[in-house]
């Protein structure tokens, strides 16, 4: 398995597992995603921006996730200050058939790899308050619960933000 960053070639197998993904959130009662998001164009813009990321099992995708640096106004309302920047893992998901396998595990610890390279300290996430297995993985991985929220864009729904902070090597000056 590896984690690599995602071409246009793999948007219908990602869309595959958004469609396994969907029904499964859906019925555990987080109504976070649906039939419209997120949907191919969120994918190709993240592509574009360089910031998709795939787990590669073999030719096959098992999982997904964005890796960005967009941090929505409403972590204020926990106390982060959205001024700093962070990286923002957002739109994880991973195949039912490939669950239990480490691979969210692995595409989280993508996001600190690419924090590093680019020296930022600050990892965040926020996931559905009713998506209960991830609440409890971003703990095991050293993300810290800051609170809940709720997203204009996603009115009726509550979101739980998660942070970490990463000890990253200081630079030598000659």
């Amino acid at each position: 398995m590896s984690i690599r960053l995602a071409t246009l070639q793999d948007i219908p197998a990602i869309m595959e597992v958004i469609r396994e993904v969907v029904p499964i959130m859906r019925a555990a009662g987080n109504l976070q995603w649906d039939d419209t998001y997120p949907n191919p164009q969120v994918f190709e813009q993240d592509i574009a921006d360089g910031q998709l990321w795939v787990a590669d099992e073999d030719g096959t995708i098992a999982g997904v996730t964005a890796i960005t640096t967009e941090q929505y106004p409403e972590y204020a309302q926990v106390g982060l200050d959205i001024n700093e920047e962070a990286i923002v893992t957002h739109r994880l998901a991973v195949s039912p058939h490939f669950r239990g396998r480490g691979l969210a595990a692995d595409l989280l610890y993508q996001a600190e790899v690419v924090a590093i390279e680019r020296g930022i300290g600050i990892l965040r996430i926020d996931t559905n308050s009713q998506n209960h297995a991830t609440q409890q993985l971003f703990p095991k991985l050293g993300y810290c619960l800051k609170g809940e929220i709720t997203l204009e864009f996603r009115p009726g729904l509550s979101f739980v933000c998660f942070e970490k902070r990463l000890e990253l090597p200081t630079q030598k000056t000659n």
